[in-house]
């Protein structure tokens, strides 16, 4: 299927706010899946609208990473899962070139945070969790030119780069870990639901082209979330009274933040964190 990655940040239609994440009790043994929605460090351009980061390997930019590793390692995550293909070797072995002294870093995030948090954390290796899925757009936009709809859907477009070119300049006068606490805020990942609300409109019976694109959507979001749990499942040899609980790191841009967190949440044999709960104390 093709891949389209879609991150939207910050839209501008009204959303409930998220319930809030249960302060974790003493005694709460489960194993915890903290999210962390990222923007894309490296300009891939794959999004519909797009952030466009300076270079993340300038001093001042590595200093403020530094600042992110220190309250990433509050939560001192057991395993970090990333946004590559569930099953491929590529970035493991990456990973493991860069601990050895034998890779150096590029400017995308999964090795920014990732691969620098791991490292600096002992941990052996990463692991990819991400699937691909069909994102159907050209329906949509095919059915809004069909049914008078071309404005409205134009519209939804034009907020969404608006927004995107707010993201930009919010970046531009503020710290990595402001930037990202703005993302991984409830207000942003409800305005990113959002978005597919509106989407879901351009839709009618027989014709479902909005409703399908938000089904193909979770479909693909909730095989990611499987593979996560497969992680916080604890290892055969951590089955001892005195084993630490596993503490899932997902590092994934950021339009996947919702609904990922969305399956945590839900999951009542983990528990889930966020940002939030780390940073600021």
């Amino acid at each position: 299927m093709r891949k389209l990655l879609i991150t939207f940040l910050l839209l501008s239609y009204a959303a409930v706010p998220q319930k809030q994440t249960p302060t974790p009790s003493a005694d709460d043994a489960r194993p915890e899946i903290l999210i962390l929605g990222t923007y894309h460090m490296g300009n891939p351009g794959h999004d519909l609208a797009n952030i466009q980061a300076d270079d993340v390997r300038a001093p001042k930019r590595q200093q403020e990473l530094a600042e992110l590793m220190a309250v990433l390692k509050k939560f001192n995550p057991t395993k970090i899962a990333i946004e590559s293909g569930v099953g491929t070797e590529r970035r493991p072995q990456q990973y493991a070139d860069y601990v050895a002294g034998k890779y150096t870093l590029t400017t995308n995030e999964i090795e920014q945070i990732g691969f620098r948090l791991a490292k600096e954390l002992g941990h052996k290796t990463i692991y990819p969790v991400d699937e691909d899925g069909d994102f159907p757009f050209m329906r949509v936009t095919n059915y809004a030119k069909a049914n008078g709809m071309s404005a409205k859907l134009d519209a939804l477009m034009a907020d969404t780069k608006a927004n995107a070119q707010d993201e930009d300049a919010f970046l531009k006068s503020h710290t990595i870990l402001q930037m990202l606490e703005r993302m991984n805020s409830d207000e942003s990942a409800a305005k990113s639901m959002a978005w597919y609300m509106q989407v879901v409109r351009f839709s009618e019976p027989y014709e479902y082209a909005g409703a399908d694109l938000l089904a193909s959507w979770y479909q693909r979001n909730v095989r990611i979330y499987s593979n996560i749990a497969k992680l916080a499942e604890a290892p055969a040899a951590a089955a001892s009274e005195n084993a630490p609980q596993e503490r899932i790191l997902v590092i994934y841009g950021a339009g996947h933040l919702t609904l990922l967190r969305q399956l945590a949440a839900e999951d009542p044999n983990v528990r889930l964190r966020k940002l939030s709960d780390f940073a600021n104390h």
